[in-house]
């Protein structure tokens, strides 16, 4: 099918720059925002995106939709995408909403793509890469932590992230493969201590960071499991609001509170933890894919870290569907996207160029 008119749909950090990367990359881009945004280097429409009907007039001249929206909004997008037979991408980490996706996709004419942003996305790319190499794996661990360069105050923590789903990843049930066994544990535990570039880090479960690499790997690997980092002593006050306080009674609240307490930082880093252990000529190996990610300039603007990774990640996926590099139809899993044509894309390059050292 013709792709060239891609709608991106939500015009905020991540997905501004997601629309500028796409127009660089050379398609026709259309930006969607409940709010009017102004001098952008694409063609812009205000539209209601909670009103289903009026987006289906809207993306019914395009042939691919990209969701920037908070995940509740993508059931919405996604079927309108699915009737009117367009190409559907998304960053979601919600798990129920990907299960609808999947549902949609049994018919779709076009590629359904959700989950195609940091994690899940580019680190399941990662993982699958590692575990590739051996001829019988053992474990999967991923790991990543947006934190701000510069923390302060108890949590060591800044809402570069939609609190709405950073709020979703810390109380939703997690998948994981533990000996073998597919199971559900709750998030915010299994804690862990990793260093990257001598910074001292916790780690801990969250939901949603796997996509579908449980079912992927089912009966073919021992454990398998996510974790997002933070600085240390963040997941103990974590557990003091949502659990104690009951504060995982007010999601909304939740949300609001924490953002308010501490908002967006422009200094911010990305780290990224990725192991695969299994053998390899008959030995047992570990391999590993270790990464710190800083702010950078795109289009003569200063870049978050976290907007940058997550743009550039779907956008990248987004090119190799237009090359012929992905299947046109179906149900993409982020698993099944190889590492190096990716990383060859013009947008996936930033993943090489973008990583330093924090002594660097």
């Amino acid at each position: 099918m013709s792709f060239n008119k891609v709608a991106v749909l939500g015009l905020g950090k991540v997905g501004h720059l997601a629309a500028e990367l796409l127009t660089e990359a050379g398609f026709l881009v259309t930006g969607i925002d409940a709010r009017e945004v102004q001098a952008a280097p694409f063609a812009t429409k205000v539209v209601d995106l909670k009103n289903t009907d009026g987006l289906k007039d809207i993306l019914k001249h395009q042939d691919a939709v990209l969701s920037c929206l908070p995940y509740h909004l993508n059931i919405g997008v996604s079927t309108v995408a699915h009737a009117l037979g367009l190409h559907y991408f998304d960053l979601t980490e919600d798990v129920p909403t990907t299960k609808h996706i999947r549902e949609l996709s049994k018919t779709a004419k076009g590629i359904m793509a959700p989950q195609c942003g940091l994690a899940p996305g580019f680190v399941g790319i990662v993982g699958a890469h590692l575990a590739e190499q051996f001829e019988k794996v053992r474990s999967i661990r991923l790991r990543v932590g947006a934190l701000p360069q510069n923390p302060t105050g108890l949590l060591g923590y800044a809402f570069n992230w939609s609190p709405e789903g950073v709020v979703n990843e810390y109380l939703n049930d997690c998948e994981v493969i533990e000996e073998g066994v597919l199971k559900t544990v709750s998030a915010m535990e299994w804690n862990e201590t990793i260093y990257i570039d001598g910074m001292q880090l916790e780690a801990f479960t969250t939901s949603g960071g796997l996509g579908t690499m449980c079912e992927t790997y089912s009966d073919k690997i021992e454990n398998l499991d996510y974790k997002t980092m933070r600085y240390p002593g963040h997941v103990k006050l974590m557990n003091f609001f949502f659990h104690e306080l009951l504060m995982r009674e007010n999601r909304a609240e939740a949300g609001r509170i924490l953002t308010n307490a501490k908002p967006p930082v422009d200094e911010d880093v990305v780290y990224v933890h990725v192991a695969a252990e299994g053998w390899q000529g008959g030995q047992l190996r570990r391999k590993e894919f270790v990464r710190s990610y800083y702010p950078i300039e795109i289009g003569g603007k200063h870049r978050t870290a976290i907007a940058w990774t997550t743009s550039a990640s779907v956008v990248a996926v987004i090119e190799m569907v237009k090359a012929g590099k992905l299947p046109q139809q179906g149900f993409l899993k982020q698993e099944e996207i190889p590492l190096t044509p990716y990383l060859e894309t013009r947008t996936g390059n930033y993943y090489n160029v973008g990583h330093r050292s924090r002594h660097a």
